[in-house]
């Protein structure tokens, strides 16, 4: 028994593609959002800088000192008011530089420090060195900042001042990634949410499949009763219905395979049996003898030949191309169907109605069907009785328009407890005997009638005679009328 490399099992497949695309999912939803808050950040840092700035500006132009009432003639003046009508908020300070120096600070409640970093205040006295407003982003040891220098120069005043506002960058960002933090840690629970629940449907979803595998494992070649319970309403109770189905055809195929075995090997037990027992017996000094255990034995192997052409025929009748329809004149076929068969015997042979239509059919099946009914009709009837043929266009009780060809005898009829077993194979009546035929004649008729789409079935009544039929549908098959 060939074996293959087990690799992941459905289960783990479809719970894995689950878990990628949630994850991926995930991942996607966070840095989209990672991306929109940093983007919001920084505009909102640059925002309230801008702003700072503006409010600068305006009391740069309009403003008074407190102390004069007039307008700042000096720059530290200026500074020294602009920084006291500003409130630094959390992660912001600032800083006021004249003559390079510092010379203000933020309050001390103020925790960024800016005067305590001498990278940033090394890049703010260089940013102060023209009249541009300089916004940038610097980063020292300490930490990262979002900061703007205001150059202050005042007409009456030559010195050069300058206003530093700034935010410590990291700490600002550091709510945000607080964020991402969460969202992470709730994704990861989503995750094993979606891993549970999934592996529970997936669970549930592949009983069915469990369920085929452990009824497959007890299903053997001697017994193939078993049946896998139908359950729910979805495809994969389509799929154990059309397997139960399956398995009822393999059942069916195994018990007709064994009662085929049985049969073949009853019926040609028989004729070996016989052979043997002459040859064993024959006297081979005496010549008659000899000729009479040849022509016994001769008889039993063309009786052998026969049952094997018609087991292959029945064998062939299983094929798709077992007949090759074409269209045919039912009329004419009958007649040629007459001409054959009055040489099986001497009857009254007669044609009771005869139907012209051209119907797609197997002349040469249905000419080898009708023929073996004939034969039948002579078996079981004497020397000089009627013997009729015909066929019928005609509609049945469901409405569907059929092909009848009929053969009626006067002969001995049939037992209504043998109609059944007839068309079995190696079927016979209580009329017959083993000597009249391989016991296949009517199961040939019938697997032609059903290569067709029909049927065969018979009318008889014990010593009266009998009325076999094939009934051929028209309308399913869109045969021509």
């Amino acid at each position: 028994m060939m074996t293959t490399k087990r690799s992941w099992s459905i289960r783990a497949r479809v719970l894995t593609g689950m878990l990628l695309v949630v994850g991926l999912a995930l991942l996607c939803a966070g840095a989209a959002s990672f991306a929109v808050q940093r983007h919001e950040l920084n505009e909102r840092i640059d925002d309230s800088l801008s702003r700072t700035v503006q409010e600068f500006g305006v009391l740069t132009e309009t403003g008074v000192d407190p102390r004069t009432l007039k307008r700042f003639e000096k720059a530290e003046d200026l500074l020294y008011t602009a920084m006291q009508r500003t409130l630094p908020s959390r992660h912001q300070g600032m800083l006021g530089l004249a003559d390079g120096d510092v010379r203000w600070t933020a309050p001390e409640v103020v925790e960024l420090r800016l005067e305590d970093d001498p990278e940033f205040l090394q890049w703010a006295q260089q940013s102060k060195t023209d009249s541009h407003i300089h916004l940038g982003t610097v980063t020292t040891e300490i930490t990262t900042y979002r900061a703007v220098v205001v150059p202050v120069q005042l007409p009456e005043d030559p010195k050069s001042s300058a206003f530093v506002l700034a935010y410590d960058y990291h700490a600002e960002a550091r709510a945000n990634d607080r964020n991402i933090s969460i969202f992470t840690a709730v994704g990861f629970l989503v995750m094993a949410l979606a891993a549970g629940a999934s592996w529970l449907v997936v669970n549930r979803t592949l009983e069915p499949i469990r369920r085929l595998q452990t009824t497959a494992h007890q299903i053997s070649e001697s017994d193939l009763s078993r049946r896998i319970e139908v359950t729910g309403n979805d495809e994969f109770a389509e799929l154990t219905v059309t397997i139960n189905e399956m398995l009822d055809r393999l059942e069916d195929s195994l018990k007709s395979q064994r009662q085929l075995l049985d049969d073949v090997g009853h019926e040609l037990r028989t004729p070996v049996t016989i052979v043997s027992g002459h040859l064993e017996l024959m006297d081979e000094n005496d010549p008659e003898d000899v000729t009479q255990s040849k022509d016994i034995a001769l008889d039993e192997m063309s009786r052998m030949s026969l049952l094997i052409n018609d087991l292959v025929m029945l064998a062939k009748s299983n094929r798709a191309d077992f007949i090759q329809p074409a269209p045919t004149e039912v009329g004419a076929l009958l007649d040629e169907i007459l001409d054959k068969a009055r040489g099986l015997g001497d009857r009254h042979w007669r044609i009771d109605y005869r139907c012209e239509s051209t119907v797609t059919l197997d002349q040469t099946r249905i000419t080898q069907a009708m023929l073996q009914l004939c034969a039948n009709a002579v078996k079981f009837s004497s020397t000089g009785t009627r013997i009729g043929l015909g066929n019928e266009v005609l509609r049945d009780g469901h409405g569907e328009t059929l092909l009848r060809w009929w053969v009626s005898d006067n002969g001995v009829g049939i037992q209504p407890e043998d109609i059944e077993r007839i068309f079995e194979r190696f079927g016979r009546g209580k009329n017959s005997v083993r000597s009249d035929g391989s016991g296949l004649g009517l199961n040939i008729v019938s697997a032609i009638a059903t290569a067709h789409g029909g049927s065969v079935w018979v009318d008889a009544e014990p010593g009266k005679g009998s009325t076999f039929y094939i009934d051929i549908p028209l309308t399913k098959r869109g045969t021509e009328v």
